[in-house]
């Protein structure tokens, strides 16, 4: 039976420490289905200002750590958001990094364990999603929750992706993007948020290697190939095309990372909206 996710297209991917409620406000306004919040805090409850701040978007983890708290306690906090906003929250998790997370044991066996906990806890499977990159992770995504969001993956990617994940499963990547033609500003602007800490972790590393990248890929912060596969860039009509590849290549939706000089990550969303067929909300 086919998992009716309701996130639309496209959405946007953006670090908690750079959303704020005007911020999700404008996201809804410009047509994007959904919000993924990078780096989530398990802490759900600090989410609420976004939820209060919109309509109709989804506000979607993206990834609370497993690592960083109980899932009773992420169950929990869950359940009283959507009971306050019927139906808008996605649950997205994740194992992290073995660099990261002291006490890092048998990541598949904690992630299986964490779902049974959030089973327990009232978290319905359709209302959260699993960060994959292998196929392992990706046919736990595909089990035991709505679906999988990869994260730092290119087109080919998410062809090798929907092929595990077979068809019905929700498959949501991130795409980072930079607006511009000047290719080396926009490897300027790309590289060191690839780099660190993406290119330093074992989870990343070995998914590049999966799809063919070689360690001279990856050394010394990313060869241009390797950015620019990562990282679209060019002119809007241009970075549309790569975001319509993921599409092509079986994605459902696609959580568009905006990158610029500035940190500013709005212009370019505005930018990209009417170009990916987006409306913009009445009253905008």
């Amino acid at each position: 039976m086919e998992r009716k996710s309701g996130l639309g297209t496209f959405g946007v991917w953006r670090g908690f420490g750079g959303v704020t409620p005007e911020f999700a406000a404008e996201v809804e306004s410009l047509g994007y289905g959904a919000l993924w919040i990078g780096s989530t805090p398990p802490e759900l409850d600090v989410l609420e200002p976004l939820f209060a701040a919109t309509t109709d978007l989804t506000i979607a983890s993206g990834i609370v750590n497993v690592w960083a708290a109980p899932a009773s306690d992420v169950a929990s906090a869950f359940v009283r958001l959507d009971g306050k906003y019927p139906g808008r929250f996605l649950l997205g998790i994740g194992i992290g990094h073995p660099e990261a997370n002291q006490g890092y044991r048998s990541p598949y066996e904690a992630l299986v364990s964490y779902l049974d906990d959030l089973d327990a806890g009232g978290v319905p499977q359709g209302r959260r999603v699993l960060a994959a990159l292998g196929p392992r992770v990706l046919r736990l995504a595909r089990d035991r929750t709505l679906g999988a969001h990869p994260y730092l993956t290119p087109p080919e990617h998410t062809a090798t992706a929907r092929e595990v994940l077979g068809a019905g499963v929700l498959l949501a990547p991130e795409q980072k993007v930079v607006l511009g033609s000047d290719a080396r500003a926009a490897r300027a602007v790309g590289r060191p948020v690839v780099d660190r800490p993406y290119l330093h972790l074992t989870n990343y590393v070995s998914n590049l290697h999966r799809l063919g990248y070689s360690d001279e890929d990856i050394a010394g912060g990313g060869s241009d190939a390797l950015i620019d596969d990562l990282v679209a860039r060019g002119t809007v009509d241009e970075i549309a095309a790569r975001l319509r590849e993921h599409v092509s290549s079986g994605a459902d939706h696609v959580a568009i990372q905006a990158l610029s000089a500035d940190g500013d990550a709005l212009p370019t969303l505005r930018a990209l909206a009417p170009v990916l067929g987006l409306t913009a909300a009445a009253g905008s």
